[in-house]
């Protein structure tokens, strides 16, 4: 048997497991609120913080690092890639460190699962990071040239969902047009046809809906006065779109648990925006199936947020004349994950270099 500890860094929390083959050992899900995050000015300042959270969870299971035959993070941004399990190396540790234009928390699964992997003398994976990219060209052309449309999504978990749903529908994955919707911390809403990934919003800080934290597409000419306007530094203007956008600008916080029971106590305000973010996912969707031509076999809700049944109904009422809709809710990133490191170890596949 393989144990396998799975590393899955998210915007609002930390996602650990030990897995023994396919089997789940100890899983813990730890939650970061916003203001415990925003101690941190940037993502890689959360480095050791999420670090120890991990140390403190191997402790606390009782995991010596020397029983571990691996371990898998989530991948980051970086250069675009083919879907696959990657084995962690110095080239991709170093375009990881080194500052983009982007940030994201991904970013720290590999950092993390690398030192780890180091310390233990075992290998470190990732499987499917944000950057696949699987775009027809069409799909790239935006109203400028100097400002491409690029693949950046919740790729791990839209894939083995898609798999997931068309197991369920008695297909194989490459036989199905879906159009997958990844509800969390940022929401992907993506075109899948015959198991490629033709189409999405870019869902870190470009378009689509907004989220529990990201403010999604915004009016460019206004967004642009904004950003001359002389009040908000480049810093303050990213963290507008990412970390404090969404529910977070608008309610002051990115639980949805929280909106709804306010809502439950009459809040109109948490309603209409809550709504709004539905609202926002059916267009999304909408848009999605006009890219596999209205010929979408399902259409499948995932994430964190596909438990709120408020959200799901909003949805569902707006788009399930294009498609039955199939729920999924929470994520399978975890045992795809420890699945991509599983099958390098057992010769199955061979981890690609990246």
């Amino acid at each position: 048997m393989y144990r396998v500890l799975v590393i899955n860094p998210g915007s609002t929390s930390t996602k650990l497991a030990v897995y023994e083959d396919e089997t789940l050992l100890f899983t813990d899900l730890l939650r970061h609120s916003a203001a415990e995050l925003a101690r941190y000015p940037h993502i890689a300042d959360q480095y050791n913080f999420r670090f120890q959270a991990v140390l403190n969870f191997l402790k606390a299971c009782g995991i010596e690092l020397h029983s571990l035959h691996a371990v898998v993070g989530r991948g980051g941004i970086m250069r675009p890639v083919e879907s696959g399990t990657y084995l962690v190396n110095e080239r991709m540790i170093a375009d990881l460190r080194a500052p983009g234009e982007r940030e994201h928390a991904s970013n720290l699964g590999a950092l993390i699962a690398y030192q780890v992997a180091q310390v233990a003398g075992i290998p470190a994976f990732i499987v499917d990071p944000v950057v696949v990219d699987e775009l027809e060209p069409i799909a790239r052309i935006s109203g400028l040239p100097e400002i491409p449309r690029i693949s950046l999504s919740h790729a791990l978990n839209m894939k083995a969902t898609g798999r997931r749903a068309a197991a369920d529908l008695g297909r194989r994955y490459n036989e199905l047009n879906l159009v997958i919707a990844h509800l969390g911390g940022g929401i992907s809403v993506t075109a899948h046809r015959q198991g490629r990934m033709i189409d999405m919003n870019q869902a870190l800080d470009g378009t689509g809906p907004f989220s529990p934290e990201r403010a999604g597409g915004l009016p460019v000419g206004d967004l642009v006065r904004m950003c001359y306007s002389g009040k908000y530094s480049l810093e303050q203007m990213l963290k507008k779109l990412v970390g404090q956008g969404g529910l977070v600008a608008h309610l002051g916080t990115s639980s949805a648990q929280e909106v709804e029971s306010r809502i439950a106590h009459g809040d109109e305000q948490a309603r209409l925006v809550f709504e709004a973010m539905a609202y926002q996912i059916a267009k999304e969707i909408g848009a999605m199936a006009t890219v596999l031509s209205g010929k979408v076999d399902a259409i499948v809700l995932t994430g964190g947020l596909a438990n709120s049944d408020m959200l799901v109904n909003w949805i569902k009422e707006r788009v399930n004349w294009i498609a039955p809709v199939l729920l999924y809710p929470g994520e399978d990133e975890m045992l795809a994950m420890a699945q991509g490191a599983l099958r390098v170890l057992r010769g199955e596949e061979e981890a690609r270099v990246y």
